[in-house]
């Protein structure tokens, strides 16, 4: 299999990064695993994609650093690979860490749309994921399973619903991640309230959620595959993130670690109710965060943590994506056209 991860920039990667661990295992299991990042496409005037790509040359390393290092170094493969002959692309570029690119947020997506019309299979399928760049995605899902949240860039809106809230609440920017710009408004804090929500509106939109209490124990992310929970065996991908202080964030960029999660009924459950829309939508893999019994976030981009699951439950989830890629790729043989990119990347 011929697979390539879009990804921010090479430089950027870290060894531990899920996309690398995908890649990684993908060299291991003998596929042609390239990166290209997201500013390296080409539409030719014959109408192919090209690329210029990263892979490595040689298949025998001794951990994820190490295949990360050789792919990076004069002795990996760098060239011009054409896109068109993929048979599979998987869009890792994560469009929130490109802020100060704002072309490099939807290029991916946009050349992967074209990738599709040739006939490549995109994960995730980019005609959804063009509707996704922000926190409103998380607003097509049902409210049952959604924490009472307003978007606004009103100031005296805000101000109500934080007072509606009993003066506690979460305020973050529409468009970011790992943890940026989060803020806790507790009652003794209230007077901040207007600094805070000056600072947010400097990026755009403000997101006012409800505060759980449960956040005290951290969130849970889970890694869901074709609309089910990612399982190994009776090991699901699933860690609780645990804050070490009194940062409300507990995304492990902001300084929170990580503790195994049991997949309780609750859990399976809330999954179940958003499987529709990620099956609707093309979404074959993403990453949920959930604090109790509520969503707060559907990562569709580049959901991290792989690597900690497959460390921390000693389990081949990494394996797992691979093989169910390979499934899909058998399958287009069989099924031509007649199945669309969403469909198959879902399958």
């Amino acid at each position: 299999m011929r697979i390539g991860f879009v990804i921010n920039g090479l430089d950027s990667e870290d060894h531990r990064y899920t996309t690398v661990r995908l890649a990684f295992a993908a060299n291991r299991m003998g596929h042609d695993a390239w990166f290209i990042p997201v500013d390296a496409f080409a539409a030719d005037p014959d109408g192919t994609i090209g690329a210029r790509a990263h892979a490595a040359a040689g298949r025998r390393f001794r951990s994820q650093e190490n295949y990360l290092a050789q792919v990076r170094s004069d002795e990996g493969r760098h060239e011009r690979i054409f896109v068109d002959e993929l048979d599979v692309l998987f869009l890792r570029n994560d469009p929130a860490a490109d802020a100060d690119r704002g072309w490099a947020q939807t290029s991916g997506i946009l050349f992967g749309q074209l990738a599709a019309r040739r006939g490549v299979l995109v994960v995730n399928d980019p005609e959804h994921l063009a509707n996704a760049v922000n926190k409103t995605y998380f607003e097509h899902f049902p409210q049952a399973v959604r924490p009472r949240t307003l978007i606004t860039r009103d100031r005296d809106e805000i101000a109500a619903f934080v007072d509606e809230l009993e003066g506690r609440a979460v305020l973050k920017p529409l468009q970011g991640s790992g943890g940026q710009g989060v803020f806790l408004v507790a009652d003794d804090e209230s007077p901040n309230l207007n600094q805070i929500v000056e600072a947010i509106l400097r990026d755009g939109y403000v997101v006012a959620q409800e505060y759980l209490t449960a956040a005290e124990q951290g969130d849970v992310r889970i890694f869901v595959m074709n609309g089910e929970p990612l399982r190994r065996g009776d090991r699901y991908a699933a860690f609780r993130r645990v804050n070490d202080g009194t940062d409300p964030r507990s995304n492990m960029h902001a300084g929170g670690h990580a503790e195994p999660a049991k997949m309780t009924d609750e859990l399976l459950a809330l999954v179940d109710m958003v499987r529709p829309k990620l099956l609707a939508d093309g979404m074959f893999l993403v990453g949920l965060d959930v604090i109790g019994d509520k969503l707060m976030e559907v990562n569709v981009f580049s959901p991290g943590g792989l690597t900690t699951c497959c460390t921390m439950y000693e389990a081949d989830f990494d394996v797992a994506i691979l093989e169910a890629l390979e499934a899909k790729v058998a399958h287009r043989e069989h099924y031509a056209d007649t199945l669309t990119n969403a469909a198959l990347a879902t399958l």
